[in-house]
């Protein structure tokens, strides 16, 4: 599992010119998942993202969680996470999981996210988005599991 987190003051995904999802302050989560990812998986980086003290305590110290803020969480399901881009121009995807399996494992990881208190919304799996977001910091965290 990829996860790109950035700390945003806002964030929104549109799909054929529909807001579907829009937060405030927290953070927008790029999302992809490979074959051998499981509910373990999930569950360790729902622990480490919402736990993660990246917001200021006091001016330039990061020691506050998005729970301590009460910050929102975007999550938006991205494949092309798991490009591989070693050979020839055209990135190839075999290193990601199949859209049966990462449809549920992206339902899974909402649910869980939102099961810790923070407000999730979320984009549409397999649909094309145009994400927006104003980057705080800028803070780009980039977890892989």
């Amino acid at each position: 599992m990829r996860v790109v987190l950035q700390r945003v003051n806002h964030a929104q995904v549109v799909i054929d010119g529909e807001v579907v999802g829009k937060i405030g302050q927290g953070y927008l989560l790029l999302v992809g998942f490979g074959p051998a990812d499981t509910e373990e998986t999930l569950d360790y980086l729902v622990h480490k993202i919402v736990n993660l003290r990246v917001f200021e305590s006091e001016p330039g110290k990061m020691n506050r969680s998005i729970q301590d803020v009460g910050g929102a969480i975007l999550s938006v399901s991205q494949f092309t996470l798991y490009a591989d881009v070693r050979k020839g121009n055209r990135p190839g995807f075999s290193g990601a999981a199949k859209p049966e399996l990462a449809t549920r494992l992206y339902d899974q990881f909402n649910q869980k996210l939102a099961a810790t208190g923070v407000p999730v919304a979320t984009g549409r799996f397999g649909a094309d988005m145009q994400v927006t977001l104003e980057n705080d910091g800028p803070v780009t965290i980039l977890y892989e599991r």
